[in-house]
């Protein structure tokens, strides 16, 4: 399908041929906002699950790596390096302090704003994209288990 569109394009530049396969952007999203495609609540809720079902592999394979790649990164005797372990992070992002109404989606902004790797300097940027990802899982991980929560 793919090659039937990039085929046509070429020739479209050419001759004036017009795509087999017509594709209208509009149509797709009238089509969403209309209601008529539904998505299971509870599937995409089960998916999201069994997507953080193997979570605690996951955190030690990011940080194994993230320690290999950050042994040979240069320190300034005068600088204090931001922490890549889980529990510095989750401090930082306060899902240590139980909340009943956390708003995530706050707290992934806010981490971001402070630790994204384009807003550090450069010799910081594989650092923070590092805490970035861990920041990132466990923000999931708080939103599973709160999801889980909610439906006992």
């Amino acid at each position: 399908m793919l090659d039937d569109l990039i085929v046509t394009s070429e020739k479209s530049e050419q001759e004036g041929v017009r795509p087999s396969i017509p594709f209208d952007y509009l149509s797709v999203a009238d089509e969403l906002y209309s209601g008529r495609i539904k998505v299971a609540g509870e599937s995409v809720a089960a998916e999201y699950r069994e997507a953080g079902a193997d979570l605690a592999a996951e955190f030690a394979a990011l940080l194994d790596q993230a320690k290999l790649t950050l042994a040979d990164e240069e320190r300034r005797p005068e600088e204090k390096l931001p922490p890549i372990d889980p529990e510095s992070i989750a401090g930082e992002l306060g899902l240590d302090r139980p909340g009943k109404n956390a708003d995530f989606g706050r707290m992934r902004r806010s981490f971001a704003f402070a630790n994204h790797p384009d807003r550090v300097a450069p010799h910081l940027r594989q650092r923070a994209m590092i805490r970035m990802q861990v920041a990132n899982m466990l923000i999931d991980e708080a939103k599973r288990r709160a999801l889980a929560a909610a439906r006992r």
